[in-house]
């Protein structure tokens, strides 16, 4: 299992909205994470800075790759364009983080 973080950033006036289509996600947005090897899954706000944290673990770098190019993961970052940052292709604008301390 490979753990991974990233930082990301949702508009100011669109906390609400961003936490309201998570908790709203899509069961085949979840289905197609289970099967590209996510598990234990979550992302924090930190309201002050707009930024997004972002925490999974994935059972390889390939896989998880792979989740991208999915018809329904395009679609979902179709759908989450309007709230958050994105480049061109509507993939959210990512910054992976180093793991650099883990306690078990």
């Amino acid at each position: 299992m490979i753990r991974k973080a990233f930082v990301m950033a949702v508009y100011p006036d669109k906390h609400e909205e961003y936490e309201k289509r998570h908790k709203e996600i899509w069961s085949e947005m979840v289905d197609e994470l289970h099967r590209h090897g996510v598990s234990n899954y979550s992302i924090f706000l930190d309201e002050e800075t707009d930024k997004l944290f972002g925490y999974v673990e994935v059972e390889n770098e390939e896989t998880w790759n792979k989740l991208a190019f999915t018809e329904i993961n395009q679609k979902w970052w179709d759908f989450m364009e309007p709230v958050m940052e994105t480049h061109s292709d509507n993939s959210p604008v990512s910054k992976d983080l180093k793991l650099v301390f883990h306690m078990d």
